[in-house]
């Protein structure tokens, strides 16, 4: 039985029993997606399903996912065999041994003898869970996360297994490391553990180690900013002071979240699209999002820049210039942008786009899972591409500042029968302050507690931007475009696309009010 779930206005999550539906389910979906389907991402009970309302229509998209759930075959068929060699050296595998009453030797024996498959990727790009009917074992989580857990890492949680793609923090019992590589951005295929495939642990060594390090050998693999630059490309601006912090982002990485990569981007779609328009640049081009301004930069030849987004003073060696309008930096030029009065984001746009290497087909620097090119440093360069359009002549483009109060429209979430209906009307009536807890992957906004009428863990399922999660805190956290692609909270509803971008120029103390979803 498969039960359809609303997440926002352009994805839908197909629910089912149990895992393995999930894993016949995804299967069914993905041999023949119609035309208009951007993303199927698999999860613990659920496979999002996200799609574009321009080219599908919601009804056609539900009538094809009741559809295929009803011709699921009775066996998934089997996809390829990864091979994954694990020297079992984990700094838990001691302690998960006897917290599953056998020797550390028996564990990597289950271990390795157990055919695994993936089920799901999350958390990270590259980071697949994988689960076992040979497994009988439900390991508990740590009850203190690791702040840091290295590379490589092979680990256990609950009935999964799976090995970190790159450094981050993590609260799974690590029994060992690998140095396959898990995530090449920079590779025709970046993921080597995708849903369906099977994997088989190989012990790298017959000698087991127990409480070693956990440390492995190998390189982290998530960071494509050691690439070359474009070749074609001629420096245009040098960096300065990049201010709080500066990146390079153009309109993301869709469709991926099925392999752990969130779509990331400009938070600001808008204002970037603007920018490129004003240069004579496609939509699309990369240009680099500075938060809360303090930009400099010399220009290292005759080079045409837009500053749109938040509200600052600009200038072009201390003259005072105007925003959302073409700018001519001459070559030995500085330009200035000043701290933000208004708004928390601007998007400086260069004549043929900003030429950083590309990461999975984007050149967006993802911040949560450290792909794309580093944050800018004083003394980069950034270089520009070729243009393909004339300077547009603007005499005036209209442009307002950025409010502190923003209103933003909702649609249906998936889980708004968690939360009781006074819950909800709370959700509309409330004027909700933006926490000091915002950035590119979230905002956590300040309020009233939104009452749960179910309680409980909620399995891991797919999850967008603009999705409004609530923490066990029981105040909303909007996702943004460099969030998880999965995540076990409750939604109770999501900002629909159109009203998003509003989000990306709103900074701590200011107000957000939330229209529509009832």
């Amino acid at each position: 039985m498969v039960t359809l779930r609303p997440m926002g206005e352009r994805a839908l999550l197909a629910e089912v029993d149990d895992l393995a539906g999930v894993l016949q389910l995804h299967a069914a979906l993905a041999a023949h997606p119609p035309a208009g389907i951007d993303d199927l991402v698999p999860a613990a009970r659920t496979v999002l399903v996200a799609f574009d309302p321009a080219r599908i229509a919601l009804a056609a998209v539900r009538a094809w996912v009741l559809s295929a759930a009803t011709s699921v075959p009775n066996a998934v068929t089997p996809g390829a065999l990864v091979e994954i060699p694990v020297r079992y050296d984990g700094a838990d595998l001691d302690e998960t041994a006897a917290l599953l009453g056998i020797r550390p030797a028996e564990l990597v024996a289950r271990h390795t003898a157990a055919p695994w498959r993936v089920a799901f990727a999350g958390f990270a790009p590259g980071f697949a869970y994988l689960t076992s009917d040979a497994w009988p074992h439900d390991v508990p989580r740590l009850a203190q996360p690791r702040t840091r857990v290295p590379a490589g890492s092979v680990g256990l949680a609950g009935e999964f297994t799976g090995a970190y793609p790159r450094e981050t923090p993590g609260g799974w019992r690590l029994i060992g490391t690998t140095d396959a590589p898990l995530f090449a951005p920079d590779s025709p295929d970046p993921v080597l553990l995708t849903p369906g495939a099977r994997v088989r642990f190989v012990p790298q060594r017959a000698v087991v180690r127990a409480g070693g390090s956990g440390t492995s050998g190998g390189p982290d693999a998530t960071t494509a900013s050691s690439a070359p630059p474009v070749p074609s490309a001629a420096p245009a601006l040098r960096v300065l002071a990049p201010g709080a912090l500066a990146t390079v982002q153009d309109l993301g990485r869709p469709g991926r979240a099925a392999l752990g990569v969130a779509r990331s981007g400009a938070l600001d779609r808008g204002a970037l699209r603007v920018a490129n328009r004003l240069v004579g640049n496609d939509p699309s081009a990369a240009g680099v999002e500075i938060v809360l301004g303090g930009l400099r930069a010399v220009a290292e030849r005759d080079t045409w820049v837009a500053v749109t987004g938040a509200l600052a003073d600009l200038h072009i060696d201390g003259r005072a210039v105007d925003a959302f309008t073409p700018l001519l930096l001459p070559a030995g030029a500085e330009l200035s942008i000043g701290i933000a009065r208004a708004g928390a984001r601007f998007v400086l746009a260069v004549r043929g786009g900003v030429a950083a290497p590309e990461a999975l087909g984007s050149r967006s620097t993802d911040v949560l899972a450290s792909l794309g090119p580093p944050a800018l440093r004083a003394g980069d360069v950034l270089r520009a591409g070729e243009a393909r359009h004339p300077i547009p002549v603007v005499d005036f483009f209209p442009w307002s500042v950025p409010g502190s109060a923003v209103e933003v429209d909702l649609a249906p979430g998936p889980r708004a029968d968690w939360f009781s209906p006074a819950a909800r009307q709370t959700l509309r009536d409330a004027t909700w302050t933006v926490s000091s807890d915002a950035d590119r992957v979230g905002i956590r906004l300040d309020g009233p507690v939104l009452e749960r009428v179910r309680h409980g863990e909620l399995p891991s399922e797919g999850m967008r931007p603009g999705a409004l999660q609530v923490p066990p805190h029981g105040r909303p956290v909007v996702l943004l475009a460099d969030g998880p692609v999965t995540g076990g909270y409750p939604v109770i509803a999501v900002v629909t696309d159109a009203t998003l971008d509003r989000l990306a120029q709103v900074r701590p103390g200011d107000r957000v009010r939330f229209r529509g979803s009832r």
